[in-house]
C-alpha cells in the first residue's frame, strides 16, 4: 500500500490561483513550503522572522514594497543517486516566494535583514506617523 501524503488546502489554493490571480493571497504560503513568518513590534520596529534552514543567502530576495514584505528564494535540488532507494522524500527543494502584509507603515530604506542559524530575521523602523502617540485629555 502506498501513502500519499495528504494537502488539505491544495485544491483551494489551485482555485484561488487561477481563477482570480488579480487578488493578493499574502497569507496563503505555496504548497510544500513551511513558509509561516512571525510578524511583530520591538523597539519601535516592525520585525519579521522566518525559519529558513538549508538556504543559501545568495539564493535569498527580501524586498519591502507598497507596505508588503516579499521573501523569496530558492533550495537547491540535490540530484537523486540511484543508489538511494528512498522510502520517504519529504524535504522540498526548488523556488519558494512568500508576501506578508505589514502592520504599520514603515521606513524601508532603514531595513536590516539577518540570517544566523537557519532563521531569517528582517527589522523595519515604523514610520513616524505610523507610531502611537499620546493625546493628553483636559477637562473642562
Amino acid at each position: 500500500m502506498t501513502i500519499i501524503k495528504w494537502h488539505p488546502f491544495r485544491d483551494i489554493e489551485k482555485f484561488l490561483e487561477e481563477d482570480f490571480p488579480f487578488l493578493p493571497m499574502p497569507t496563503m504560503p505555496k504548497l510544500g513550503w513551511d513558509l509561516a513568518v512571525d510578524v511583530y513590534e520591538e523597539k519601535g520596529n516592525v520585525v519579521a522572522e522566518m525559519h529558513l534552514p538549508g538556504i543559501n543567502i545568495e539564493k535569498l530576495d527580501v524586498a519591502v514594497e507598497d507596505n508588503y514584505l516579499r521573501i523569496s528564494g530558492a533550495r537547491e535540488e540535490e540530484k537523486e543517486l540511484k543508489e538511494k532507494n528512498y522510502y520517504s522524500k519529504e524535504i522540498q527543494r526548488g523556488s519558494f516566494e512568500r508576501t506578508v502584509r505589514l502592520p504599520a507603515q514603515v521606513l524601508t530604506d532603514k531595513a536590516e535583514a539577518n540570517y544566523k542559524d537557519g532563521i531569517l530575521k528582517i527589522s523595519i523602523p515604523k514610520h513616524e506617523e505610523a507610531k502611537s502617540q499620546k493625546i493628553k485629555v483636559t477637562i473642562d
